[in-house]
């Protein structure tokens, strides 16, 4: 590490840049422990720093974690240091946390992601490189081509769906990335979908958290069942690879005992013939025979040993041959139970149109309910029209029976006066009966109207209070923000009054400096994380005022529609009013005509009776 340093401070001394007091302690740090870790956070890195470090890591670099989260990298400073990295074989961990990387910062990270073939683990929290869809998509580009990286940090990237759809076309080519952290961005609906179907091709991502993206909870638990059943398949596939590696493993071992034991045999008997062979010829045959026997034993032996290894192998295939046809079934009832899914939906789809032909059905029923009343009332009147005729008839039957019967002309005209009575009495009946159908109308629709005039006050009622709820929310929120501001301006104040301390003691109390800024870190990475929650917590807000002016527009389509009711049920009762006018004029009318037709049989009557030979003999009389 010593050489490092110096390396450093050549490089620094060739390219006429003062040296950076704190890279330098980091370093001399990182030599006394003997550490592979290079930790630069919390430094403000010039751009010349990064340049020099730049070709640190291209040249001389044996660091295999690099952490350079809150340097407050420039866009010149992060696109030279990333260059550096371009060609190094050794960094494996690479932390770019809270660097508010943009544009330039996400087409040279895609650079490094199709160049670099060592680098493991990308921590890219806190940035913005999903506000720039050109650059993001650049980036997603090296992702794709990328066949080292299996760890991926995106949180906290302000990456909406557009990104989301880029990434998701990136995981489809890409075969090696194992852990996706898109935690806290913007993705929606859509980018949600794009990832399901993404995971869909993708058999290698093991691990992805979604929360904070305002994705529905029917797309995350699809995007979970794929996660789920890509880490199934990658135990499965390393549970076969481990089994074949013991199989291969126990092979080689029992090869090499077999040729352990074959060797010692036969340098024992080499050297038991070399004893013997001088005196023992015929024992030396004897023994050869047996040698023989006993190698073809041997051969036997291992050929059965063999075999058997072989039907072991070949059973072992056939258990991996049943995994991955269990898999594949897996998956089969993974598209099933989405298939389910999608038929519950289309069952819902359909049961609410049978709620609505339903609707309709009881408006059309209720439609002919009012024409069966109105029938009922036109057929009222024509029968009250036919025992009007009818009665017109009698009269008429009863004017010509006056010629016949002119000694029961006093009993017709009683008769004909309880006729005329009961006609009255009927028609009075009729009308009282027509004013209660018209006041139990008007009261019905009161209710009506006082039933629904409740109903929409109680429903303004809780919007009001879920409103007055949700102002009282807002303002405790700003109430926090503006706290979180004045700690964070207060914190700021006192991160100055540190590094000026820090400046000035820095031999001192290294340690302490140390302490201090992982301290200052630590709150930083808290305030920005409430920073988040409080911006979600706005998100939601603003759906919840969505909601709010919903509900008033739902409100206001409900009194128009009342309003529209309530002027049907006037024109409707004028209607009736109308009718009922018309009812008692010809009521009226049939009385004059009543009246009319009895002063003319009383006349004709009077006449009849005084033409008469009766009322000439009673004339004298009188």
């Amino acid at each position: 590490m010593e050489d490092l340093r110096r390396a450093y401070l050549r490089l620094c001394k060739e390219a006429g840049v003062e040296p950076q007091e704190s890279v330098v302690a980091q370093l001399q740090e990182a030599r006394g422990g003997q550490s592979s870790r290079l930790d630069l956070s919390g430094q403000s890195l010039s751009a010349d720093t990064c340049s020099v470090l730049a070709r640190l890591f291209h040249k001389d670099a044996v660091f295999t974690e690099v952490s350079l989260s809150d340097c407050m990298l420039s866009e010149e400073g992060a696109k030279i240091l990333l260059t550096g990295l371009f060609g190094n074989t050794n960094v494996k961990v690479l932390d770019l946390k809270g660097n508010n990387l943009r544009s330039a910062g996400a087409e040279v990270l895609g650079k490094l992601l199709a160049r670099n073939k060592t680098l493991r683990r990308l921590v890219l929290e806190w940035n913005a490189l999903g506000m720039w869809d050109e650059a993001f998509s650049l980036f997603c580009e090296g992702l794709a081509s990328n066949s080292i990286l299996t760890q991926l940090d995106l949180r906290n990237n302000q990456i909406n769906h557009h990104g989301a759809s880029e990434l998701a076309l990136a995981l489809k080519r890409n075969s090696t990335l194992q852990v996706l952290d898109l935690r806290w961005n913007n993705i929606g609906l859509l980018g949600g979908r794009s990832l399901v179907e993404a995971l869909q091709h993708n058999k290698t991502l093991v691990q992805l958290e979604m929360a904070g993206n305002n994705i529905p909870s029917d797309t995350l638990k699809a995007l979970e069942q794929a996660i789920e059943r890509n880490s199934d398949r990658q135990s499965t596939l390393r549970e076969s690879r481990s089994r074949t590696q013991v199989l291969s493993k126990e092979i080689q071992i029992l090869k090499e005992e077999k040729g352990r034991q074959v060797t010692q045999k036969l340098q024992n008997e080499i050297i038991h013939q070399e004893k013997k062979m001088i005196s023992l010829k015929t024992e030396k045959d004897e023994q050869r025979e047996r040698q023989s026997r006993e190698r073809k034993k041997e051969q036997e032996e291992s050929v059965l040993r063999e075999g058997k290894l072989l039907r072991e192998i070949q059973n072992m295939t056939e258990t991996n041959v049943q995994l991955r046809n269990k898999v594949e079934e897996m998956e089969r009832r993974c598209k099933s139970q989405q298939q389910q899914i999608f038929d519950l939906k289309q069952e819902l789809t359909n049961s609410t149109a049978e709620l609505k032909l339903r609707l309709a059905q009881a408006e059309d029923r209720l439609e002919t309910e009012k024409r069966r009343s109105k029938q009922a009332l036109e057929d009222m009147d024509s029968l009250r029209q036919k025992e009007v005729d009818h009665v017109n008839r009698h009269l008429e039957e009863s004017e010509r029976a006056l010629q016949e019967r002119i000694f029961k002309l006093e009993g017709q005209r009683i008769q004909l006066e309880e006729e005329v009575s009961k006609a009255k009495a009927a028609c009075v009946t009729e009308r009282s009966q027509a004013e209660e159908e018209l006041g139990k109308v008007r009261v019905q629709i009161r209710q009506e109207q006082q039933e629904h005039v409740a109903s929409l006050e109680e429903k303004l009622r809780s919007v009001r209070q879920s409103r007055q709820e949700v102002q009282s929310h807002c303002s405790q929120q700003k109430q926090t923000i503006a706290d979180l501001q004045a700690k964070n301006s207060q914190q700021s104040i006192e991160i100055d009054g540190f590094r000026r301390r820090i400046e000035e003691l820095q031999q001192e109390l290294s340690g302490k400096d140390q302490e201090k800024v992982a301290e200052v870190s630590r709150v930083r990475v808290e305030l920005q994380e409430q920073i988040g929650h409080l911006q979600a917590e706005r998100t939601a807000q603003g759906g919840l005022k969505e909601k709010i002016s919903a509900l008033e527009r739902e409100m206001k389509v409900l009194t128009s529609n009342h309003r529209e009711a309530i002027l049907d049920k006037e024109s409707e009762m004028s209607s009736l009013l109308e009718k009922l006018r018309l009812r008692e004029a010809e009521i009226q009318r049939m009385r004059e005509d009543e009246a009319q037709r009895a002063s003319y049989l009383q006349s004709a009557i009077l006449t009849y009776v005084q033409g008469s030979p009766l009322g000439h003999y009673s004339s004298p009389k009188k």
